[in-house]
């Protein structure tokens, strides 16, 4: 105990510290976990867009020569819905797909015959399970890539 200058005792501080460490511990355990768990989010999304991109690329390159015509002195080919989506589902059955979850083709298509779109879903969850974030998300990416024939 200590005293004032008039002599009252006052109470004593010691040990009111622990807890300030132990709240301030737990704070910073649940910022890592979260940032963790973001930055898994992020990856997961950036590697499900790439994905995306490359089923893409392969939908729209994915026709035969035969496709190929002659409009108005320009060399065209006409992109069909089954042959986007026949080329979308072997590129998907032939990369790996490290990462991620549950991966599916959810529709592949060509609304212009010039382009193809493409939209593929994942399952993503995050390193660690606590309860601040939730135990997994259902994340989707679009792309699209263009026929260009020069």
């Amino acid at each position: 105990m200590t005293r004032d200058g008039g002599g009252r005792d006052l109470p004593s501080d010691e040990g009111s510290t622990l807890p300030l460490v132990i709240g301030l511990v737990a704070l910073c355990l649940a910022v890592v976990l979260v940032a963790t768990a973001a930055t898994s989010l992020v990856l997961a999304r950036m590697r499900l867009v790439s994905l995306a991109d490359g089923a893409a690329l392969a939908a729209a390159e994915g026709f035969d020569l035969d496709d190929l015509r002659v409009v108005d002195g320009e060399v065209r080919v006409e992109l069909t819905d089954a042959d986007a989506l026949a080329a979308a589902t072997e590129f998907l059955a032939a990369v790996a797909v490290d990462g991620l979850d549950e991966v599916a083709l959810l529709s592949a298509g060509s609304g212009d015959s010039r382009s193809a779109t493409v939209t593929v879903s994942a399952m993503w969850h995050p390193p660690i399970v606590v309860w601040l974030v939730p135990d997994g998300l259902r994340l989707e990416a679009t792309s699209t890539a263009r026929v260009v024939l020069r």
